[in-house]
């Protein structure tokens, strides 16, 4: 039952828009905190940004995206889980500008971060395989979706190898921001305490997730719009705001390897969202009760993640604007797939 269903449009906008300014302002001090226990654990920005604080600032998308599947909505559930990494991967175009100094894939250089994307990529071609195949399930889940979960649990894996026994690492140059810790590792009464406030605001995104769910729903019954375009872009760029926040916080910190780790890691772990959807789902095969237009999203994430990757690799050091290729690349891409979406209605 959606709590928002039988208010007014003005009410569910209200509501809408109330958890998305919760939303933000919560992702300004997971930033700091996240950045900190980044030291005092001794994990390293890139795989924190990627796991802890990119799957915590991503607890709103994979609420929105559960409680709409559970809800019957596939549509909406899957727009926002593609939706939410295009944004995310567009957001990171955005910090590449608040970062002046230097192109941000050249300065946040890491190998834990290419092993992510390349991994983002894999596990965003899976989908696009389950729809090519019969909508066969099991407990009305699709193999697809256990692929998914199979190969991020390895991936995390792939992840933490890549830091601990690194094979090669990126050139060292005179803009490359180097991960060093700015506080010592340990100190259990401040580590702990640095947990709990991370555990409360991880619990603040939960609720705003929910709530940014089921007021876009109702939203998209009111006004007719598709769902769709309700997910991938209102859902999706809402509950995506702690991605921004965050990133351009860090950013601004310097911690310029967990900027970069919370974007292509916490889009890693969103794919995790349509597993989820899928298994809330409980009509068969979310993969196959969808239209096309979340497979575009799809598509458009995967081309704008390879793009980054190339990005990561180059390295380019100034750029168009004092940004690099492939930040220009993503975002002629993600305004002109908005527009034929849009378009196409």
């Amino acid at each position: 039952m959606n709590p928002f269903a039988d208010l007014p449009l003005w009410a569910a906008l209200a509501a809408f828009v109330a958890a998305a300014m919760v939303i933000t302002m919560a992702g300004i001090r997971m930033a700091e905190t996240a950045d900190r226990l980044a030291d005092r654990t001794g994990i390293g920005e890139a795989l924190f940004g990627g796991v802890l604080l990119g799957g915590s600032t991503s607890i709103p998308g994979i609420v929105a995206s559960t409680t709409a599947a559970a809800q019957g909505h596939a549509e909406l559930a899957f727009s926002n889980a593609v939706g939410g990494i295009a944004a995310q991967t567009f957001f990171l175009a955005i910090a590449d500008i608040a970062y002046r100094r230097a192109n941000l894939e050249h300065a946040a250089a890491s190998l834990t971060n290419l092993t992510q994307a390349s991994l983002l990529i894999t596990l965003l071609i899976l989908p696009l395989i389950a729809v090519s195949l019969p909508a066969y399930t099991v407990f009305e889940i699709h193999p697809a979706t256990i692929a998914i979960l199979i190969g991020y649990l390895f991936g995390l894996r792939l992840a933490l190898r890549s830091r601990t026994k690194p094979m090669w690492g990126p050139k060292k140059t005179s803009d490359t921001r180097i991960d060093v810790p700015r506080e010592p590792k340990g100190g259990r009464r401040i580590m702990m305490a640095l947990l709990l406030r991370f555990a409360v605001l991880a619990a603040i995104l939960m609720l705003t997730g929910y709530v940014t769910a089921a007021s876009g729903v109702a939203i998209a019954d009111k006004t007719g719009m598709s769902e769709s375009i309700i997910g991938a872009y209102f859902t999706a760029i809402s509950t995506s705001i702690p991605e921004l926040v965050t990133t351009i916080a860090a950013v601004r910190r310097g911690a310029l390897t967990l900027a970069m780790g919370g974007i292509v890691g916490g889009n890693m772990f969103d794919t995790l969202f349509i597993a989820s959807s899928d298994i809330a789902y409980r009509d068969g095969s979310l993969y196959h009760a969808v239209s096309g237009t979340p497979y575009f999203l799809t598509a458009l994430s995967i081309l704008m993640t390879g793009i980054l990757l190339l990005g990561m690799l180059r390295r380019e050091r100034h750029g168009i604007a004092n940004i690099g290729f492939e930040s220009a690349l993503i975002f002629v891409i993600y305004l002109g797939g908005t527009a034929i979406l849009i378009t196409a209605g």
